[in-house]
């Protein structure tokens, strides 16, 4: 059977770019268990309230839900269980450095597969506020009208 190539998204966390500032980005491997990787095979995942954080110079992921495997037997995973992040201890310390700064957290974005492996992105990320919010949002409808009233201009002059 040929090997797994490119990228497979599974579940992404659209609601962490609109509450947090995310600064850096960093990928992560995922250690999973045989059922836990079935289960996102089948595209089954979710990292509403899902965060990683650092304790003793590892990495972990926790609060992210991988719902048990359907055909799995007595011993399936616990779906939110602690999962433990694969990154190089240059990158871990880095991340230490800037979540003990104050105000930081560590968020994850997105989790895939690339060339058959699972990876989370998961983000350094400083929380907006609620005036941050609404300004984020009426920048955004402020664009898609001016996008809008370009593409009406373009089409009465054809």
């Amino acid at each position: 059977m040929p090997r797994e190539r490119g990228q497979k998204v599974v579940a992404t966390n659209r609601k962490a770019r609109h509450d947090y500032t995310v600064e850096d980005t960093y990928e992560a491997g995922l250690v999973l268990t045989g059922t836990e990787v079935k289960s996102l095979r089948a595209g089954r995942a979710s990292l509403v309230d899902g965060y990683a954080f650092i304790d003793g110079g590892e990495a972990w992921l926790d609060a992210v839900h991988i719902p048990e495997y359907n055909e799995g037997t007595w011993n399936n995973h616990p779906p939110r269980r602690k999962r433990k992040l694969l990154l190089h201890k240059e990158q871990i310390i880095k991340i230490s450095h800037k979540t003990k700064e104050g105000g930081y957290t560590l968020v994850p974005l997105s989790l895939y597969f690339l060339d058959g492996r699972a990876k989370v992105e998961i983000g350094v990320a400083k929380g907006k506020r609620e005036y941050d919010k609404r300004q984020a949002l009426r920048e955004r409808q402020d664009k898609r009208e001016a996008d809008r009233a370009i593409s009406s201009r373009r089409n009465l002059g054809d």
